[in-house]
């Protein structure tokens, strides 16, 4: 159970537990913004046609079905232990699982809007603009927001494999035997993820 010594230590436990959560929110958002424009050029409804439908979806099962502890140890070996190869492992399973994600959405939405722009002569961006963004911007929101709470809690398994963030923090209190402090970090770790679900979860009733 964590101590009032273990509460000394939040100037140490603070930055990193912020320096976590802002690097799954910049991996989620950043790789959403990535994915959504690879599943429009690969969606069966609005996508491009040919290879690029085979394409998209091959790099997105390929880096979905890597688990983020492989792409970690992976990224080592070239970034080393860093914040940028944090990131860059977040970055990498949330652009698979978010491509597979949207390529569904889009897949799934009606086809009339789009079928009627392209009758009356509308371009491909304008199709992509008047109707696919429309039709399918709440669920591209609703999976962002399960994508970082998701990363919030796998960021803390990466940082113990990367010596960053509050999983660095963990373990290197864990391995010094201070319990207490390891303690007040799994404590802080699930009230951020709690908030986060509960903020995602109230976002999601206002915009569906």
């Amino acid at each position: 159970m964590p101590t009032a010594s273990s509460f000394e230590k939040m100037g140490t436990i603070g930055p990193a537990l912020l320096s976590t959560v802002l690097d799954s929110v910049a991996a989620s958002c950043t790789a959403a913004v990535l994915a959504y424009v690879c599943a429009v050029l690969g969606s069966r409804t609005t996508g491009l046609g040919g290879p690029m439908q085979l394409i998209v979806r091959a790099i997105a099962s390929i880096f979905r079905n890597i688990p983020i502890v492989a792409w970690a140890f992976l990224l080592l070996f070239s970034f080393k232990q860093s914040e940028f190869t944090g990131y860059l492992a977040l970055f990498l399973q949330s652009f698979g699982f978010l491509t597979r994600c949207f390529l569904e959405s889009i897949d799934e939405m009606s086809v009339g809007p789009v079928e009627a722009l392209r009758s009356c002569g509308a371009g491909y961006l304008q199709v992509v603009a008047r109707a696919v963004v429309p039709m399918s911007i709440t669920q591209v929101i609703s999976w962002v927001l399960y994508m970082i709470e998701t990363n919030i809690r796998d960021a803390t398994l990466v940082g113990m494999l990367t010596g960053t963030g509050i999983g660095f923090v963990f373990d290197l209190y864990y391995k010094s035997f201070r319990y207490d402090t390891a303690g007040l970090v799994l404590v802080l770790v699930i009230i951020v993820v709690i908030v986060c679900e509960t903020t995602s979860n109230y976002i999601r009733r206002r915009v569906m």
